[in-house]
């Protein structure tokens, strides 16, 4: 932006296309009025005048201190008025000194009626087309009472004239969009009155050293149905409008709110570092790329406030500091959004710089947000992910998988670009929580009860295997992440994970023995990571583990099968897939990934997650529909031959998953497996189910706490990790004191610990 400031005189513009956009952006700096075309009918005359030569504008910037920027409908309203000038002048003729029917004298003769033209046409249509309405009204009246005093039939030929073509005029402003949807609060109007311009003209506004635009009006027929901060400087506003089924994300950000001095204090910083390109060594870390920039631009807002004669404290100087990091190295906004612990999703689709972000919210469901990022940003962010990535992203790989890591949120991030878009860019990007998903968060949210949590919690620690399944956005990732919490610590975990999703980072601050390995991706082609298929195997070498692959995609299956088979009886290994329903798991193991019909037999358990519509069709909760077990003795078809047997199902009347006949009446090999390796339960189902209920009433007995208590946190990783390790050493002590797993006293024991720990 600096760089066209420099290049651009005051007042003169340049065009830039954006996909099929043209914009215009006009140097307001050093001009003597307003950058407003709602409050200044020299600017807005000024602009039709730029429209007149350049009628293929969609999109508008003015440029000043901050950027004013006005979208293709606003635009579209001026340039009817630029086309009308233009019909006017060439077409109509309408300053040329003649009026159709009438005689060549008429003007010459009537000089005020030339006057009024040339005042109503070359000045007030451009700077006031309203007022230009109004005033042919009353022109056309007056004229029709001159009119009505004649009694030369010449005179009145040329009067009848003139008439016309104020009529025909009126009839043309008519007909344009800014006129109609003005045309009933016309009324009282008075010309030089801009008022009416205000709600017509709402540009977006976004300071100088940034290119993404944002709405920062809220919408004039918008309901407030939620506000909250994201920090002291950033406030989120959803609201619900009538134009639109979608909520409106209304974002707020510190960068917006900055006094003009603040903002040119940015652009002339951010001017000075964008000399420096950083290297693809350098973002090998970013985390240290972004505390040396801030250090930097630290030292450099000191050092340009200082020359302009500002005092900033050092408190705004960080926050300026923190705001130049994001439009420098950072991902600008982007950063800012995943703050919101509240937001799951944000999609930016092509062209970028003509549609607004999206967001997909835990409360609202999809919105619409009030920033549009500009093409500008979306090639910056591609160049970063590449760099940090290290995998390509161009039209031999138009498809790059990678992770996000930004001070308060990470990513996952799928972006796509020419010849699969034909529109460049695209991004969609996954928000991680901060802390791993845990079971009892699943039990408070309603996407399983504590009877599933007790049951996956007893197979996790029976070392089974098992494949979470679900459609797209289902929580499969997240589901499985809940799974890696019920592991105790006292276990190895190795991940493997194309694009790093599963919560090691925070599982391994936690005391676990983690390690997680990063494999090449489905989709790429070459390059220097390893293929999941050798990333699993592997993993085989690297001693006694559990084994978690983030998703099977491809070849890998059969490596993962391979693992299973492997790991049966000893370690828990999982994996996520997508598909609706254990056949389809099959179907897509089997026959599209090629994974042969016996080792397919190495899945215990396949769950399934999806997403379910509520009734009004607005929104959808996370919900887990079946907990199914894998039989081994079937041949040629799992389906046919009994060899899928549902432990637990969802039921939509109760919005719960329910308990079979066949895990009540105690018809499940694996759980039968599961107790044969353990004294106290061999031959005794009700042994079994007593401990599946407890691990279940515990569960739900820390939801209970969360509640009644409002502590959120206790949900947390933090508090299950330690009430699971309290939960084993509790049982070992009561094995060891009673000869038996006394589930009464169990649970005595452990609630009596963990109402000290919540009280601590």
């Amino acid at each position: 932006m600096a760089e066209f400031k420099k290049k651009i005189k005051p007042g003169e513009y340049s065009l830039i296309e954006e996909g099929q956009t043209s914009v215009m952006k006009i140097n307001m700096l050093g001009v003597s009025y307003s950058p407003s075309i709602s409050t200044s009918k020299v600017c807005m005359a000024d602009v039709i005048n730029k429209l007149i030569e350049v009628p293929t504008v969609n999109r508008l910037i003015l440029s000043a201190e901050k950027n004013y920027q006005y979208g293709p409908e606003q635009v579209s309203l001026l340039r009817e008025i630029a086309n009308l000038y233009t019909y006017l002048l060439k077409q109509k003729r309408i300053l040329s000194g003649l009026v159709a029917g009438a005689s060549p004298e008429y003007f010459r003769t009537n000089p005020s009626q030339f006057s009024n033209l040339q005042y109503l046409i070359n000045n007030l249509l451009k700077s006031d087309p309203v007022g230009a309405y109004v005033e042919v009204k009353r022109l056309i009246r007056e004229q029709k009472i001159r009119l009505s005093k004649i009694n030369s039939e010449v005179v009145a030929r040329d009067e009848k004239a003139y008439l016309n073509l104020l009529i025909q005029t009126i009839e043309m402003l008519d007909r344009t969009k800014l006129i109609s949807i003005t045309k009933d609060y016309v009324e009282g109007h008075e010309i030089g009155d801009r008022a009416i311009y205000s709600n017509l003209f709402r540009p977006l506004i976004s300071p100088n050293f940034m290119f993404t635009r944002l709405m920062s009006d809220v919408p004039l027929d918008g309901v407030e149905l939620d506000a909250y901060s994201l920090d002291s400087l950033t406030a989120v506003t959803i609201f619900e409008t009538e134009k639109d089924i979608k909520p409106i994300y209304h974002l707020n950000p510190p960068e917006f709110n900055l006094r003009e001095d603040k903002s040119e204090l940015l652009d002339l910083a951010r001017s000075v570092l964008a000399e420096h390109k950083p290297t693809s060594e350098e973002f090998v870390d970013p985390q240290k790329m972004r505390r040396t920039f801030f250090n930097i631009g630290r030292d450099l807002l000191v050092e340009l406030a200082e020359h302009k004669g500002m005092f900033l404290p050092y408190d705004e100087i960080t926050t300026l500091a923190e705001i130049l990091v994001r439009y420098t190295v950072g991902f600008g906004l982007l950063e800012v959004l995943l703050k919101d612990s509240k937001i799951q999703d944000i999609v930016i689709n092509g062209p970028i710089g003509e549609t607004p972000m999206y967001i997909v919210h835990q409360d609202f469901g999809e919105c619409v947000t009030n920033i549009i990022p500009s093409r500008e940003d979306g090639e910056g962010w591609a160049t970063k992910f590449r760099m940090i990535s290290g995998r390509p992203l161009d039209e031999a790989n138009p498809v790059l998988d990678t992770n996000l890591e930004v001070p308060g949120g990470q990513a996952r991030v799928a972006i796509i670009g020419r010849p699969l878009n034909p529109l460049g860019y695209a991004y969609a990007i996954r928000r991680h929580r901060e802390h791993p998903w845990t079971l009892p968060l699943f039990i408070n949210n309603g996407m399983i009860n504590s009877y599933a949590a007790g049951l996956l919690s007893f197979m996790i620690d029976g070392g089974r295997t098992m494949i979470v399944a679900g459609t797209r956005s289902s929580g499969k990732t997240s589901l499985l992440g809940s799974c890696l919490v019920e592991i105790m610590r006292k276990y190895r975990i190795i991940t493997v994970e194309d694009t790093l999703e599963l919560p090691v980072k925070s599982l391994r601050e936690e005391g676990f023995n983690i390690q997680p390995m990063k494999v090449r991706a489905a989709l790429a082609t070459g390059g220097s990571e390893m293929s999941a298929e050798e990333g699993i195997r592997t993993s085989l070498r690297l001693g006694d583990s559990s084994l978690i692959v983030g998703e099977i995609r491809s070849t890998e299956a059969l490596a993962l099968y391979e693992a299973m088979r492997v790991g049966a009886l000893a370690n828990v290994v999982a994996g996520t897939i997508h598909g609706g329903s254990p056949y389809a798991v099959y179907d897509r193991v089997v026959n599209d990934l090629g994974v042969p019909r016996t080792s397919f037999k190495a899945t215990d358990l396949i769950i399934i997650v999806n997403p379910i519509k509520t009734p009004d069709g607005l929104n959808k909760i996370r919900r887990v529909l079946s907990i199914t077990e894998v039989r081994k003795n079937w041949s040629d078809d799992p389906l046919k031959e009994d060899g899928f047997v549902d432990l637990m199902k969802y039921n939509v009347e109760t919005d719960q998953l329910e308990p079979t006949d066949n895990l009540i009446n105690g018809d499940s090999e694996i759980i039968k497996s599961i107790a044969s390796t353990v004294k106290e339960w061999v031959g005794d189902w009700d042994a079994v189910m007593d401990n599946i209920q407890l691990r279940g009433k515990i569960k739900q007995t820390i939801v209970d706490y969360s509640k009644k208590l409002e502590r959120p946190d206790i949900l947390e990783a933090k508090s299950v990790i330690l009430s699971n390790d309290k939960f084993h050493k509790i049982s070992q002590d009561v094995l060891k004191k009673e000869g038996a797993l006394n589930s009464k006293k169990i649970f005595f024991l452990w609630e009596d610990w963990f109402k000290k720990y919540i009280n601590n």
